[in-house]
Order: structure tokens, then sequence, then C-alpha cells
């Protein structure tokens, strides 16, 4: 336990953050969960058990994570903005009828070719989003 708070702290000093309680808590918070939760899901969780937290914190925290590469905002459904500290290009399935998500590996499907893009488009990134039922869901 108190190495893997070390390792947070190291990173956050490595990315030129002020290690601040609150910056700790949403990184290690997200680092702990793979369901790309909301502002309000984070809140929820991190005052469980002693508010400490606003949501003008969580805010700030995510600004600066992401900022500095620690931490991504999913936009999956519209406006709804999630976030991942899963960095790493990935695509991600979504349930329509329960709403986990779920992350697919990069190298799942073919490579998009952005040269079939009509001329004057300068493709850089993109991002798959499956939609679909998961298996609980689809077994029901």
């Amino acid at each position: 336990m108190q190495q893997q708070a070390n390792a947070i702290v190291q990173t956050l000093k490595s990315k030129g953050l002020r290690v601040t309680p609150q910056r700790f808590a949403v990184y290690a918070n997200l680092l702990s969960r793979a369901d790309h939760p909301t502002v309000e899901q984070i809140l929820t969780d991190l005052n469980k058990d002693f508010p400490v937290s606003s949501q003008a914190t969580i805010y700030s925290s995510l600004q600066a994570l992401r900022e500095a590469g620690l931490v991504r905002e999913v936009l999956l459904e519209e406006g709804v903005s999630r976030y991942d500290a899963h960095v790493e290009r990935h695509h991600h399935f979504c349930c329509r009828q329960c709403g986990a998500i779920e992350d697919i590996a990069w190298d799942t499907f073919q490579c998009v070719e952005f040269k079939s893009l009509r001329p004057g488009l300068r493709g850089e990134t993109y991002e798959v989003t499956v939609q679909g039922l998961c298996d609980r869901c689809h077994e029901v």
C-alpha cells in the first residue's frame, strides 16, 4: 500500500505537479478503477467515509492531471464527461442497456487510413466506441 502511494507521489512530481491531498486522492481513485467515472462519481467515492472534497476541487484536480497527461477525458455519451487514468491509446465498449464501459485494446481493429479523407482534412487521431450489449445484459 505504501509502495503504491510512493509511486503515485513520484508520478505526480515527475510531471511537475505539486502533490496535494486532493490531487493524490483523485489520481489514486482513478488508478483503482476501470469504469471511467464522472466527476460526481469520483466526488461520491472520495467523500464516502468523510466529506473532504468539493466538486470544484475535483474539477481543478482533474484539470491539472489532464494537462500533465496523467488522466484523459472520455466523451462516450453526449454531455457526459468521464475520466480515465489509462492514458495509453485504446478504444471503448459501451453497453446500451446497463451503461457498463470497458476498454478495448488499441490493436483490436485495423488501423484507420486518414488518406481516404477528402482533400483539405488532415486526420491526427481517432478512437472507436463500440455500442451494444455486454455479456451480462445479452444473457438476460
